[in-house]
């Protein structure tokens, strides 16, 4: 297996693109995170990448007179390191036709819900409002519809009866760090694809999402 290069874009803290630093350097993942990407300057992410010698780019919207320049220059930028691979990683921008035809399949977005339940915003309060018995987060491909691209994999979490948005969201995070790092290994040791509305993993569409089990893979049949 050949080494996997990662783009990573995000917005915020970058703990998932942390949880992908780690696993990179204790050997568990093959792969060269070649460029961090993030739309706000700010963002502590940018700092963990750093850190670690990654190169980091800025890209804002507020330095573009509309969205299509936005995303005309962040497709150019994505190019960069020739990645394998996008990880949209907390990344709160929705991208526009100028990268979604430059990179279809081969970008991945994590999402707070189990898909398809709770696309966009809100994700935690809307599942505590209806009442779910259980949720969790998808790792899912980023197609031109929002949180709607096929789902590879998901991990799922009981909601207990105190449960507010807080201990929800502090429960979570630490699994969707195991989930990006189990779903980046997949992606790592097979050939996974967006096809036709559904995901295939070695040329074999999957019925379902794969879960993270208690081991941190995900069983593939």
């Amino acid at each position: 297996m050949m080494t996997l290069r990662i783009c990573v874009l995000i917005s915020g803290s970058g703990s998932n693109l942390q949880a992908l630093i780690e696993a990179r350097d204790s050997g568990r993942l093959d792969v060269e995170i070649v460029q961090v990407i993030s739309n706000v300057a700010s963002a502590k992410g940018l700092e963990r990448a750093t850190q670690a010698g990654i190169p980091c780019s800025i890209v804002e919207q507020s330095a573009f007179t509309g969205r299509e320049d936005f995303d005309h220059a962040l497709a150019l930028l994505m190019a960069t390191g020739s990645p394998d691979l996008f990880v949209f990683a907390g990344f709160m921008r929705i991208v526009g036709e100028a990268v979604l035809s430059a990179y279809a399949g081969r970008m991945i977005n994590l999402h707070p819900s189990l898909l398809p339940l709770y696309p966009g915003l809100n994700t935690y309060q809307r599942a505590l409002d209806a009442g779910d018995n259980e949720y969790g987060a998808s790792i899912h491909f980023l197609t031109e519809q929002l949180d709607g691209g096929p789902v590879i994999s998901q991990l799922r979490i009981p909601v207990e009866a105190a449960d507010d948005v807080s201990s929800l969201q502090k429960r979570l995070a630490p699994l969707e760090h195991r989930l990006m790092v189990a779903t980046v290994e997949l992606f790592q040791n097979h050939k996974v694809e967006c096809r036709d509305g559904y995901v295939s993993i070695d040329n074999e569409s999957i019925d379902g999402p794969l879960l993270l089990e208690v081991h941190d893979k995900l069983k593939i049949a």
